[in-house]
């Protein structure tokens, strides 16, 4: 099954963007998976290829109109889930783009001025997502954001399956440090235990970072993690000598 994204937006010459090079890019090319960019102002009715009006109440900005993006949108609508990338939305997760890979692809909404007329929400069935506290001029770069966490883990993108195990937020912690050649940097050495061979040790030391880290770091994902209170250093091992970097 191929995983097949549709991205309706005022800006399709945004696309594939960066998803046509490296990992993403070469998947594109492998046809692991396809896009597709709808411009919404096809669906205008009228000679200027109007897609938004001034906003109910007043105020400083213009709106999509829901006639219009309704109309680009509902040629589109299949089993896959329809996405909003909006500000208002939901927080993206690893969790969710792991759903979404393991599906048959999605539909996405890019915003543009103040957002979506509301309406649209209410007659459609529209799942809608942030990437994150804070603004763009539009919901292209966060398409492209969603797309490419969801492409990475397709079948067969990622040289090694395991690359997209042992990460950040996959088993709810940050991810450990990594270290590579040469041994020794500007004074600062790859820790023992990583040269050690033991595995065994090598696993403690990880999973001991992987907690530090993601206390100290984002204590919101470690109140999760351990079900306690923010700040809690309760199942967090203390750094030793091998934790020196």
């Amino acid at each position: 099954m191929t995983f097949r994204a549709t991205v309706l937006t005022l800006y399709p010459e945004m696309f594939p963007g960066p998803l046509g090079s490296a990992l993403a890019g070469r998947a594109l090319r492998e046809e692991r998976w396809s896009l597709d960019a709808v411009n919404i102002r096809d669906a205008a009715t009228d000679r200027h290829r109007t897609v938004d009006d001034t906003p109910a109440g007043g105020g400083a900005g213009m709106v999509l109109r829901a006639d219009i993006v309704a109309r680009a949108l509902d040629p589109h609508l299949d089993a896959r889930p329809v996405l909003a990338m909006t500000p208002r939305g939901r927080p993206l997760t690893q969790a969710r783009v792991r759903d979404l890979a393991d599906g048959p692809g999605a539909v996405v909404l890019c915003g543009r001025f103040e957002g979506f007329d509301e309406r649209l929400f209410e007659a459609r069935t529209i799942e809608e997502v942030s990437i994150g506290d804070y603004i763009l001029s539009g919901g292209e770069m966060a398409a492209l954001v969603l797309l490419d966490a969801c492409v990475r883990l397709l079948p067969g993108v990622m040289g090694a399956p395991s690359s997209g195990v042992e990460e950040s937020f996959e088993s709810g912690l940050l991810e450990y440090p990594h270290y590579t050649r040469p041994v020794e940097w500007e004074g600062r050495t790859i820790p023992e235990v990583l040269r050690s061979g033991d595995h065994a040790r090598i696993a403690a030391w990880r999973q001991s970072r992987s907690e530090i880290d993601t206390r100290l770091r984002r204590p919101d994902l470690w109140e999760r993690h351990i079900g306690a209170r923010v700040g809690s250093p309760s199942g967090a091992r203390q750094r030793t000598e091998d934790d020196t970097v």
